[in-house]
């Protein structure tokens, strides 16, 4: 991209990047790329660069770009009807057969799902839903939500305090004071190298319950977690792990949030990760794969149990006093009807549960022996390749040697993209979930070839 570009003057000197080097970009020193077209597993750039997106944008083009079919229903959708608000009890066709399709691949304790339009809005939904449970049931003192370190959860006010990476709290007065954070199920990165998974989940149970007898559980009103860590390095959860923290909840009445923003809608090989894990969650978070990030949508399942308690409420109270003007927009509820079909014509989730497989087996096979590569890791369409100054004592590289950026730049030339992980020096992979065997080969390749070229 050329310094000179009037394009990318503009976009220097008007766009306001999210989770960007604002100074180094504003300078033209680290200027992104200029996304024009994108098909399957590939997207090209102005320039006619051509890149297998093995991050599919950010794990949300689960279906893969350039599905027409969703285009042509958004395109119908806007012509027929472009906007009209759910408040009041309103809808529209789409977004009424949207909930429809959600709650039939929902787990079957689920009873409705509130729209919004991102996963970070969706989760300070679920955050007012559950205060408001507690004052209808009489329990004011029962607010403050356990997180885990490493989880992520959004960029909001309260979605970026559920966040636990620093970066997100990093002089924006976060975490707010409602908010705890527990022992991350990170395996690879435990203090006792001694412990076995069991052991170690047993520990982060411990811990858990440990917070909340400090805190008191009469203080605490859920438990927010992703079924296997995602933005926090692609972790699967160790074994052991969600069979430990569960009773611990149930004891304590502490309602379960399952984040499934990442997991959801295929990712894992499953429609989503709760029940592959074993999870009866009392609220879900939805996002990025219901519309395949066609068009903007989230939600909020709530449980039987939740929903006999808001229909309380607001016999007793009067209006929920909660919405948000695009709440099931008609736009993002027919991209997310005509996504949900071609999730299912596609076989996307079993090819997920396939191919997500091949790559983790095969990129290990490529890169677990390496000097370097202290752990392989994934689950369904998610990989991670965490690297490391020193195998035998886990140490990290030197920040500022930018190990992991060197060789996701090293994979960019060779027309790969994968993404350099937060707080770590990790590799992760997310691709679309129509990936082909050969696509991962591809993927797997330029990883090795950019660690050889990075790290000898």
């Amino acid at each position: 991209m050329l310094t000179n570009d009037q394009l990318a003057k503009w976009d220097r000197d008007h766009f306001l990047h999210p989770s960007t080097h604002l100074a180094q970009h504003a300078r033209g020193e680290a200027p992104g790329r200029i996304i024009q077209t994108a098909e399957g597993s590939h997207i090209v750039d102005r320039d006619g660069n051509r890149f297998l997106d093995a991050f599919a944008g950010l794990y949300c083009v689960n279906i893969g770009y350039g599905r027409q079919e969703v285009a042509e229903a958004i395109a119908d959708q806007a012509r027929e009807l472009a906007y009209y608000h759910a408040y009041m009890g309103h809808g529209t066709e789409v977004s009424i057969t949207l909930a429809q399709m959600v709650m039939e691949r929902a787990p079957d304790h689920m009873s409705k799902v509130y729209f919004g339009l991102g996963g970070s809005d969706a989760n300070e939904t679920n955050v007012k839903l559950i205060w408001y449970y507690n004052n209808i049931l009489g329990r004011p003192e029962k607010k403050k939500i356990i997180s885990r370190w490493r989880g992520y959860h959004g960029s909001g006010l309260m979605s970026g305090s559920l966040t636990g990476l620093h970066l997100f709290h990093q002089k924006f007065d976060l975490p707010l004071s409602t908010v705890r954070h527990t022992t991350a199920p990170y395996y690879y990165r435990r203090a006792d190298v001694a412990q076995s998974e069991e052991q170690f989940s047993a520990q982060c149970a411990a811990d858990l319950e440990e917070l909340i007898e400090a805190e008191g559980a009469d203080t605490i009103a859920a438990f927010i977690a992703e079924p296997m860590l995602g933005t926090g390095g692609i972790v699967p959860p160790p074994m052991g792990y969600w069979e430990a923290i569960t009773p611990i909840l149930e004891k304590h009445d502490i309602l379960l949030i399952a984040d499934e923003v990442v997991t959801g809608f295929g990712r894992l090989g499953h429609m989503f990760g709760s029940p592959a894990y074993g999870l009866k969650p009392d609220v879900m978070t939805i996002a990025k794969g219901v519309t395949s990030a066609y068009a903007p949508l989230s939600g909020s399942i709530v449980s039987d149990k939740v929903w006999r308690v808001l229909e309380q409420g607001t016999d007793r109270f009067g209006p929920f006093g909660h919405g948000w003007t695009y709440s099931a927009h008609p736009i993002g509820a027919a991209a997310g009807v005509a996504n949900l079909k071609l999730l299912d014509s596609l076989g996307l989730v079993r090819n997920a549960g396939e191919v997500g497989p091949y790559l983790t087996r095969t990129m290990a096979e490529a890169v677990g022996e390496h000097v370097n590569v202290g752990e392989v890791r994934g689950e369904g369409m998610l990989t991670a390749v965490e690297l490391v100054a020193d195998r035998d004592t886990r140490a990290g590289f030197d920040p500022a040697d930018k190990v992991v950026p060197r060789i996701v730049a090293a994979m960019g030339r060779r027309g790969v993209i994968a993404r350099a992980m937060p707080q770590g020096d990790i590799l992760g992979y997310a691709p679309p979930l129509c990936l082909t065997r050969e696509e991962a080969d591809t993927v797997v390749t330029a990883t090795a070839e950019s660690i050889a070229e990075v790290l000898g």
